[in-house]
């Protein structure tokens, strides 16, 4: 929050004082304050944090209230050749429908913390170059919380490297996945408990989705179900408990960005015998996969109101 644009929303804060000081002057003062520190922190996890103050329920009027805000746990950047299209979280924002002003993101690759899971609507973890079987201290650490916060009962979506160090995180395998890496637009096939899903029940029997991993979930954690396979992977997608979710496949990658991918990948697949114009030409729009995205942000949502 910046500039003009925080000077009013704090301009119409201090309008509401009159009216709200009788049942919470220190309720008041503490969102107001929120609001000014957000300004001096920024857009980070500080800055979104300040702006949640703590309030107690019932003194604020509902037209200031602050809703739960979504947490984007950035494990690394797109190809190069892609940045220009800006980051993971970004793309997830745009294909989830989610405001820039109801996340927050936790850059982890770079060596952000992350922030206490109390209070959020959800999380979402991002896709990543890295591998989780380096086992590397920004990884190993974002496990540790994210194991934490799916016991807790915080709802959660790993995309591609968070699918897997979810996985991980639970209890489940990762490694190498045996067939070798797969990239493009592929069928997804959903497994009989996803008819019973609140992100997969709705989509079709088979739907196409954006692929590109080498490694996969070889073992899934202890109480996982599995709602989704391929051809190549058994464990496309999957749920733990009833608020955790990971899926293998990239819900926030339109076709432009897989033909990105396909095209920066190009030498590595053809030197593993893939055919890099035939992957190409076979790109399409996933809108269905796009779905899971868009529903996991609308049932977090639905749980934070309960």
């Amino acid at each position: 929050m910046e500039g003009a644009g925080a000077d009013l929303q704090v301009e119409r804060l201090d309008q509401h004082a009159a009216l709200l000081r009788p049942v919470g002057v220190q309720a008041l003062d503490q969102l107001l304050e929120g609001v000014r520190l957000e300004r001096r922190c920024g857009h980070g996890v500080a800055g979104r944090a300040a702006r949640r103050a703590s309030i107690p329920a019932g003194l604020v009027h509902p037209s200031l209230a602050v809703p739960p805000h979504f947490l984007i746990i950035e494990t690394g950047q797109p190809v190069e050749s892609m940045r220009r299209h800006r980051g993971f979280p970004h793309w997830i924002r745009v294909a989830a429908g989610l405001p820039a002003g109801d996340s927050v993101v936790a850059n982890v690759e770079a060596g952000e913390t992350l922030p206490a899971h109390e209070g959020l609507a959800g999380a979402i973890v991002t896709g990543s170059a890295a591998m989780v079987t380096d086992r590397t201290e920004w990884s190993e650490r974002s496990a540790a919380w994210l194991g934490e916060a799916a016991r807790a009962g915080l709802p959660v979506l790993g995309i591609c490297y968070g699918h897997q160090l979810l996985a991980h995180a639970l209890g489940g395998k990762v490694g190498d996945n045996p067939l070798g890496r797969r990239m493009g637009t592929l069928e997804i096939r959903k497994a009989a408990p996803a008819g019973e899903d609140p992100l997969f029940e709705p989509l079709p029997a088979a739907f196409a989705a954006q692929l590109t991993h080498v490694q996969s979930v070889l073992e899934l954690p202890e109480g996982a179900t599995v709602l989704a396979h391929s051809e190549h992977d058994p464990h496309q997608a999957f749920r733990w408990g009833d608020r955790a979710w990971g899926v293998q496949f990239h819900p926030e990658f339109s076709a432009t960005h897989m033909r990105g991918y396909v095209r920066a990948r190009h030498v590595a697949l053809a030197r593993e015998g893939h055919d890099p114009a035939a992957i190409l030409a076979n790109v399409g729009a996933a809108p269905q996969a796009r779905r899971v995205l868009r529903r996991f942000v609308h049932h977090a949502r639905q749980l934070a109101r309960a």
